[in-house]
């Protein structure tokens, strides 16, 4: 395999490989170290069937189910993300996927399938580089705080729509605030990251409202420093991976009213700690 670095944080470009052939075992394990390396990994031109998808999120581990978006037939951990010209996405901050479980995914895999003729790039994070580069005070300060994450909080807009209460009400139920450290540490690389986002953080436990949301606004603009970012254009039969565990991504929504199409599987994790 070809490994073409896009940035300076993150991300890398892997060539020479088939993924729609068959896949060795030694390569599996390949892409795993270059995913824990690079910590967002692209590969184009895999016109990979759901079967084949599934594999490859499978080789790393158990897959996770999302509960509010539909599937694809016979897959039920492929869900598809549609954006149309009368329900665009809803999706427009920067976030870490389903931090809102007491296992988070450790990793997403993404494929794309119709493609806008210009727009609808994608942008990630390394929170291990936005944490190496807080100031050594304020990563003991904040080494031993825990914040609240929640479901009902990250789909408050899907909540709001005319019965969407009642569609999403066995989510809600499932799925009931978790609390994680603010600076967890990666269970592979040993390295410590940055775990808070925007979308489904809702306090820092312990400090006053005011104090909570201060520190949490920081760290939001802090972790999207362009220095810690990358950008991803999809063309048509793109894979993304990216581990859930050392970044947050970003959809750029700027194709609309253009259709989009992506299936995306979740790879199960471990608790944060």
């Amino acid at each position: 395999m070809n490994v073409k670095l896009i940035a300076g944080a993150l991300g890398a470009e892997i060539s020479d490989i088939d993924l729609t052939g068959e896949v060795s075992a030694d390569d599996y394990q390949a892409i795993r170290a270059l995913l824990v390396e690079h910590e967002v990994i692209f590969f184009r031109n895999q016109n990979v069937s759901p079967a084949q998808q599934h594999a490859l999120a499978s080789s790393f581990g158990p897959l996770q189910t999302h509960p509010a978006y539909a599937t694809v037939p016979g897959f039920p951990e492929i869900t598809i993300l549609e954006s149309t010209a009368d329900k665009p996405s809803k999706i427009e901050c920067w976030h870490s996927d389903m931090t809102f479980r007491q296992h988070p995914p450790m990793g997403t895999v993404l494929r794309s399938k119709v493609i806008p003729e210009k727009g609808g790039d994608t942008m990630w994070s390394s929170m291990t580089s936005a944490y190496d580069g807080l100031s050594s005070r304020m990563q003991a300060f904040l080494n031993d705080l825990n914040a609240g994450h929640d479901f009902s909080y990250g789909f408050k807009e899907s909540l709001a729509e005319e019965g969407g209460r009642e569609r999403l009400a066995s989510a809600v139920a499932d799925n009931p605030p978790v609390i994680h450290p603010v600076i967890r540490t990666h269970p592979e690389s040993g390295k410590k990251i940055i775990f808070v986002n925007p979308l489904f953080t809702t306090h820092i436990i312990g400090l006053p409202a005011d104090e909570s949301r201060a520190i949490l606004q920081f760290l939001y603009q802090h972790n999207t420093t362009l220095e810690f970012t990358c950008r991803f254009g999809w063309d048509v039969d793109c894979i993304a991976i990216w581990d859930n565990r050392s970044t947050q991504h970003k959809p750029i929504n700027d194709y609309f009213p253009a259709y989009r199409s992506l299936e995306r599987i979740v790879i199960d994790g471990d608790k944060p700690f």
